[in-house]
């Protein structure tokens, strides 16, 4: 059952204290009681306020042990209060507005939170994309001298797919490609659209076999039409308009090329429930699915580089 709070007003009557926090985890990551992470046994002591003890392996752990929260030195009612910001912001936060709101001591923490948060913004089962899909390709970056079609030195390539509702845009998948190949292209279809779909592209040649892969692919020439692709594509071509102004907007376009994954995953979380009635619904997700999230340390975060460190 999905429960959430409707207002900041009811988050902050609700969420005041580590134990009103640590009972919401617990509700979130066994909402059908304890499992030992071990042994996966039902039944355990509760040792103290944080520490449960399996009746069955004598295992120890808390209700953040092998989360995200994992080993945090900050309390959780300061975690609680970051992820309802992220989620309430239409746009999101930066790192630097999310230190001022926070009063975080350092960037690099409110940095390294939200790219722990942006890691569990995204279920590995989701379901996959279905239906009428357009799909095409956009370069973040501005234009190199010297290069022609779809050549890329500093830009970065991105593949993106909208659903077809009607008129309007279902669901969205976006991904950093190395090349606009074949290979990467019929990578990321078959990853994220169900196979009999409708598949809408281009005439592009990386996406020539998709038929053969189980799907229904209709191809849109572009070369020689009067009309823009915008207007032959318009769903995907609506997205990729909407990311270029969010990582301007909110992040000044300060993203770098290694961490570009995990904003795309950002936009398509923010983008995917953009009708929700309530931004509470946005938090309760991300509350559970970084419940279920393996640790994410600092230093996996920066590759052990923090010159990698974005600063906006």
């Amino acid at each position: 059952m999905e429960d959430y709070p409707t207002s900041l007003a009811e988050f902050e009557a609700r969420f005041s204290t580590e134990e009103e926090c640590r009972d919401y985890l617990f509700q979130l990551r066994w909402p059908e009681g304890f499992r030992c992470p071990r042994c996966e046994h039902t039944k355990a002591w509760a040792i103290g306020k944080r520490l449960f003890e399996c009746e069955s392996c004598g295992y120890q752990c808390s209700v953040t042990a092998g989360t995200i929260f994992h080993d945090t030195h900050k309390p959780l009612t300061l975690w609680f209060r970051a992820m309802w910001w992220v989620t309430g912001q239409r746009t999101g936060v930066s790192a630097v507005t999310l230190q001022e709101i926070l009063g975080l001591g350092s960037y690099r923490t409110a940095w390294a939170w939200l790219h722990k948060l942006r890691r569990a913004m995204v279920r590995p089962d989701r379901d996959r994309l279905a239906g009428r899909v357009e799909v095409d390709e956009t370069y973040l970056g501005g234009l190199e001298e010297g290069l022609y079609g779809r050549q890329i030195r500093n830009k970065v390539l991105i593949v993106v797919a909208a659903e077809e509702r009607g008129r309007a845009i279902g669901r969205i998948r976006m991904r950093r490609i190395g090349s606009a190949s074949g290979k990467d292209l019929h990578g990321f279809v078959t990853e994220v659209i169900e196979q009999g779909s409708v598949v809408q592209t281009d005439g592009w040649r990386g996406y020539r076999g998709l038929g053969k892969k189980g799907y229904v692919h209709e191809v849109t020439p572009l070369r020689g039409k009067r009309h823009a692709a915008t207007e032959l594509l318009p769903r995907v071509h609506r997205v990729i308009s909407l990311l270029k102004r969010w990582l301007i907007g909110t992040h000044h376009g300060a993203v770098s090329r290694k961490h570009l994954d995990y904003y795309l995953d950002e936009f398509t979380f923010r983008f995917n429930r953009r009708s929700s009635k309530h931004r509470g619904k946005l938090f309760f997700r991300l509350v559970q699915q970084a419940a279920a999230m393996e640790p994410r340390p600092y230093r996996s975060l920066i590759g052990g580089h923090h010159d990698d460190i974005e600063k906006h």
